[in-house]
């Protein structure tokens, strides 16, 4: 009589074995590829921050020295004796700072009055709004400046907006035409519809006017999207360059990034002023983000997309 064959030491764990390394395998690519593409995303950014410290005969030199021989600061120093860069980063904080509290105020109360009052072009006009959205904005640079040159009683114009230049060649031309944002509405709106109206209704109970329920309730609750808002809306018009290069034209009015330009001349381009400057234009956006970003991740979270 055959004796019964004894089971293969293991044998009874065989799928959850394969299991277990199938799942080790894929977080292991998983995190190969995220390292991979991490370190290829930095690279760019490591290349521009080494060479604003190289020696200029190094920055070309043939193999790449990812670490330079020895460091210097004279980029820096050349950055801002070649050209005016102190004026041109206040100019744009100003331009930027302007478009923040512009879009942050009337986007806001664009937002509320899409998601909490009841008119009868509610739906209609928010969804001009958001048809609005998919124009690109170079479609409309052309309407755009013939509107602010033809602005009526600015700039020398008269009534009927002929003879001077409206608002061309002033901060003016920059902020308003982005006061009020599509996205801000849009953004602001979604973020409003996730409170509730119960609080509106018992304001109005308690005779508040609509602007006061706005500026006294609501808004305080908004904080989170507020600063995502402001996060977005400053990287936008701090690193803005066709649209101010359109409509200034005095050179004490540019900002950083039509100052970069300074170091392209003659089909040469001066890479280590250049780099250094780049970085110095990154640092304000840097800093905004780090001191909003547990905000920043909030506003995110609860905008959603309830509608």
């Amino acid at each position: 009589m055959a004796e019964p064959s004894l089971p293969a030491a293991g044998a009874g764990m065989p799928a959850s074995t394969a299991f277990a390394a199938r799942k080790a395998l894929s977080g292991i690519s998983f995190y190969a590829a995220a390292i991979l593409i991490s370190v290829g995303m930095f690279l760019p950014f490591f290349w521009s921050l080494i060479t604003s410290f190289k020696p200029s005969d190094e920055i070309f030199s043939v193999p790449i020295k990812w670490i330079p021989s020895s460091l210097t600061l004279e980029h820096y120093r050349s950055a801002f004796t070649t050209v005016p860069f102190a004026r041109y980063f206040l100019n744009s904080f100003i331009l930027a700072a302007s478009g923040v509290l512009c879009n942050l105020f009337f986007g806001s109360l664009s937002g509320y009055a899409f998601a909490k009052l009841n008119f009868r072009l509610n739906k209609p006009l928010f969804k001009v709004l958001l048809a609005a959205m998919v124009i690109p904005g170079i479609v409309t640079m052309i309407p755009s400046f013939y509107v602010l040159m033809h602005f009526p009683l600015i700039g020398g114009n008269n009534i009927s907006g002929a003879g001077g230049h409206g608002f061309l060649n002033s901060f003016w031309g920059i902020i308003l035409p982005g006061a009020s944002g599509s996205f801000a509405v849009f953004f602001m709106r979604q973020f409003f519809l996730t409170l509730p109206s119960d609080m509106m209704e018992m304001a109005r109970i308690e005779g508040c006017g609509e602007f006061r329920i706005f500026w006294n309730i609501y808004l305080p609750l908004t904080k989170p999207a507020l600063a995502t808002l402001g996060i977005f809306t400053f990287q936008a018009g701090w690193n803005s360059f066709l649209w101010p290069m359109i409509i200034l034209n005095d050179p004490e009015k540019a900002t950083i990034q039509m100052g970069l330009q300074a170091f392209s001349y003659n089909h040469q381009t001066d890479f280590g002023p250049m780099m250094a400057g780049a970085l110095i234009a990154t640092l304000p956006i840097l800093v905004l983000f780090l001191m909003l970003q547990k905000y920043f991740v909030q506003g995110i979270a609860f905008s959603g997309t309830k509608g």
